[in-house]
């Protein structure tokens, strides 16, 4: 199931029943498991490690070199998860020594020419639309939606099951459950439908939309907003996971819709 026209180094470790398209090329130190299928002219560089059963479209590079004038050549590698699926021409750089990888997670879906730069940290199900570009050291968790031709700044953090529409400048921290949109990027609402496709309860819903109209709709700063969702309102795991997210946030949070 491999092309005669594919530039395979003897040091790479191909699983069983991988496919790969004529004149693409696997480097050494690089490791593909079984049941992927990987399609021509695709650069797969040294440092990838790709799970299971997944599809890398013409024209991708994996694990390229970051684009970071700190990068001196160290040893760093690029994960990516079983079940993911990487279209054309898209490209994702290795780690530096700052977390040594770059991680996609399983199940993902990259889009054509979405770009992923270094030490960036990709959970599970995320979807990234057509040319999101993503700068280094970001972190989009599980079944984050970018929406396409969105750019997110270097250090930013996307929490779970968010929304992000096509065309936005991601500048701050995007909490969880939440869609956001229009420039400046700002808090939009609930991010229901994913939550309801995700098995969210509307009882569920509803507790997460209150911890928003604290926070982003009554008028009160941070500090007390956060003071009454942590002492009035039911506890539950998406509350903490809320709160924790909120109050460890480096660059900050998007403001609310005013």
């Amino acid at each position: 199931m491999i092309h005669s026209y594919t530039n395979i180094h003897p040091e790479a470790k191909i699983g069983e029943n991988v496919v790969v398209g004529a004149f693409t090329t696997i480097e050494k130190d690089v490791e593909i498991g079984e049941g992927t299928w990987i399609g021509p002219n695709v650069s797969i560089m040294e440092g990838s490690r790709i799970g299971k059963n997944c599809e890398i479209h013409p024209g991708a590079v994996i694990s390229g070199k970051p684009q970071d004038l700190k990068y001196k050549g160290e040893k760093t590698q690029t994960f990516i998860g079983d079940n993911t699926v990487i279209r054309e021409c898209v490209t994702i750089n290795k780690g530096t020594s700052d977390k040594n990888k770059t991680q996609i997670g399983s199940h993902c879906l990259l889009m054509a020419y979405v770009h992923i730069a270094h030490d960036c940290i990709l959970g599970d199900y995320c979807i990234l639309a057509n040319s999101v570009q993503v700068a280094g050291h970001v972190e989009i968790q599980d079944h984050a939606r970018l929406g396409g031709t969105t750019a997110v700044h270097q250090f930013v953090k996307i929490g779970p099951h968010t929304m992000i529409g096509g065309g936005s400048l991601v500048r701050k921290d995007v909490p969880p459950y939440i869609t956001a949109a229009r420039e400046p990027l700002i808090y939009s609402g609930i991010n229901s439908i994913g939550l309801q496709r995700s098995g969210f309860s509307q009882d569920k819903i509803g507790e997460i939309q209150e911890i928003y109209r604290q926070f982003f709709l009554k008028g009160n700063n941070k500090a007390n907003a956060l003071k009454t969702i942590k002492e009035e309102l039911p506890e539950s795991d998406e509350k903490n996971i809320i709160l924790d997210f909120i109050t460890s946030s480096e660059r900050g949070i998007i403001k609310g819709y005013h």
